[in-house]
């Protein structure tokens, strides 16, 4: 065990399909992709921790693995319980999964998914088997962009919902589409979650804060030899340099928008 890596990858999936649906297929990777990427992984020596693992280890100074890696989740595709599952168990790793609680089937469904999302049996079995369970809010909204009162509801239904529903509340929570700012993260904290994930697409550091660790993104198009670049670290800005770019003029944006909404009156 070392000390204290210095930065360590959070790779961040969506779907794992053959078959995608057009609104999700860029941020997919199909099975096959996903059982070579974790091939890779333990080619390389990577031990994979849970979200949690990882922030409570930087937190207290505790050991970690010389070269830790984090696989997260966001949404709650039902990809995730068909195919990541089977080969995370093969290889005995675990993981993290971020579920927007009003995309998936069932008492509390909002509509809005964009694909098959799992079930509460299927997220209860994902937990049992290892797979730490976060929050990615109710509904899927720009957290930044939000009111107050709709910002608390969203983190904090999200938050009761998964523990009704798998029987301990969440410790982890991941920003929806990866945007946060500082009234955001106050309210993530104050709300009883312990750490948060946002994009970025570096390599997450301590420095970083445990409510603003960074993660990479992993898409349909991220091939063998690119991946086992990024997660050690090399060929960053090229391999996400459009996403700098649409991250930058999106900033822009989401600024605008919250100025209209400060100088609008109500919530």
């Amino acid at each position: 065990m070392s000390e204290r890596p210095p930065v360590v990858p959070i790779l961040m999936y969506h779907a794992v399909t053959a078959a995608p649906v057009p609104a999700v297929r860029e941020l997919s990777v199909s099975p096959e992709a996903f059982a070579a990427q974790l091939a890779v992984l333990a080619g390389a020596g990577f031990t994979p921790l849970t979200t949690a693992a990882l922030a409570a280890a930087w937190r207290g100074g505790g050991p970690l693995p010389a070269k830790p890696v984090l696989i997260t989740f966001d949404d709650g595709y039902e990809g995730v319980y068909r195919h990541a599952l089977p080969a995370l168990a093969r290889h005995g790793f675990p993981a993290t999964l971020f579920v927007s609680t009003g995309w998936l089937p069932g008492p509390y469904d909002t509509g809005g998914a964009l694909d098959t999302m799992l079930d509460w049996d299927q997220v209860r079995e994902l937990a049992a088997a290892g797979v730490e369970i976060g929050g990615h809010s109710h509904s899927h909204p720009q957290l930044d962009g939000l009111g107050d009162a709709r910002l608390r509801h969203e983190v904090l239904r999200c938050k009761e919902i998964i523990a009704e529903q798998v029987g301990t509340p969440p410790e982890s929570f991941a920003y929806p589409y990866g945007h946060s700012s500082r009234r955001v993260r106050r309210t993530v904290r104050a709300l009883g979650f312990s750490q948060a994930l946002a994009v970025g697409n570096a390599l997450a550091a301590r420095r970083q804060g445990p409510y603003a660790l960074a993660r990479l993104t992993v898409r349909r198009r991220t091939g063998t030899e690119e991946f086992a670049r990024i997660i050690e670290g090399r060929g960053l800005v090229r391999a996400f340099t459009r996403d700098r770019v649409l991250t930058k003029g999106y900033a822009v944006v989401r600024r605008a928008r919250q100025a209209v909404r400060l100088c609008t009156p109500g919530d």
